[in-house]
């Protein structure tokens, strides 16, 4: 259809064709960064979300861990054996989706370590005599030797695992960090294409402008002006400047049409 066209019907058509596939190629680029924006987003909001319901359950693991241990080493309630295995196991489950999940399993060894330790030390307590009383009722009756174990021994695990779980949210929120600046840098990446597009529809615009007016604008214009000279007095139709395209053909029949009156009037 452009290569039928002539002149400034070419011009202007191929001008606003520039406009609209510019535009739209920036828009196309922005919906593309603005959806990779959303992923990334999401996929942050879903990770931190994901990171604290492990903290979060590895913490409640611990503490009904600490909670069976008291009724278990100071109380000598043999019926919390059963909840102590369980929720170390619970804790040991949360612990290996955190080390499947994280992007570096290095940030979980101190935590690893301390669980290790806490089953360890959870196994040998209850294989040993102290712990021994499966025979008999269970007894409420306060033990001294389970008290200084559960002070001495236990609560120095305790204590480090749920320290290790407090530092591993920490060091979670610490990881959002870089991906949160990745974001930032995908919403500039984002809105530069539509910036760009808007300066040169700008510089486009304007360039349409001056090019309309020169060639179109303006010779119309002299043209409208000439001929109503010479409708009004006479004058001989001569327009200034050096026309082009349709606007030179226009001229050209202007003044054929001009002497064609002349002509009949003689």
């Amino acid at each position: 259809m452009i290569q039928g066209m002539t002149g400034m019907r070419k011009r202007v058509t191929i001008g606003f064709l520039s406009i609209v596939c510019l535009l739209v190629f920036s828009g196309l680029v922005s919906l593309v960064e603005l959806g990779r924006l959303s992923r990334d987003t999401d996929d942050i909001m879903q990770a931190n979300k994901r990171n604290i319901e492990l903290a979060e359950a590895m913490l409640d693991a611990a503490h009904d861990h600490n909670i069976s241990m008291i009724r278990l080493a100071v109380f000598g309630d043999r019926s919390r054996d059963s909840f102590c295995l369980s929720s170390l196991q619970r804790l040991e489950e949360r612990l290996q989706a955190a080390q499947n999940e994280a992007p570096e399993r290095s940030s979980l060894d101190s935590l690893a370590f301390a669980a290790t330790d806490l089953r360890v030390l959870t196994d040998r307590y209850l294989a040993s005599g102290a712990a021994r009383s499966l025979d008999r009722p269970a007894t409420f009756r306060r033990d001294s030797d389970g008290i200084r174990w559960y002070n001495d021994e236990y609560m120095a695990v305790y204590t480090r695992l749920t320290g290790s779980i407090k530092a591993y949210m920490i060091s979670m929120q610490h990881s959002l960090a870089p991906r949160a600046e990745q974001i930032k840098k995908n919403a500039y990446r984002a809105v530069t294409p539509v910036l760009i597009s808007l300066v040169v529809v700008i510089a486009i615009v304007l360039m349409l402008y001056y090019f309309m007016s020169i060639y179109f604008v303006d010779p119309v214009l002299r043209m409208n002006k000439s001929l109503g000279d010479w409708l009004a007095f006479r004058m001989p139709f001569a327009v200034k400047g050096d026309l082009k395209d349709e606007m030179a053909e226009l001229k050209e029949k202007i003044d054929a049409l001009i002497a064609l009156s002349k002509q009949n009037k003689a």
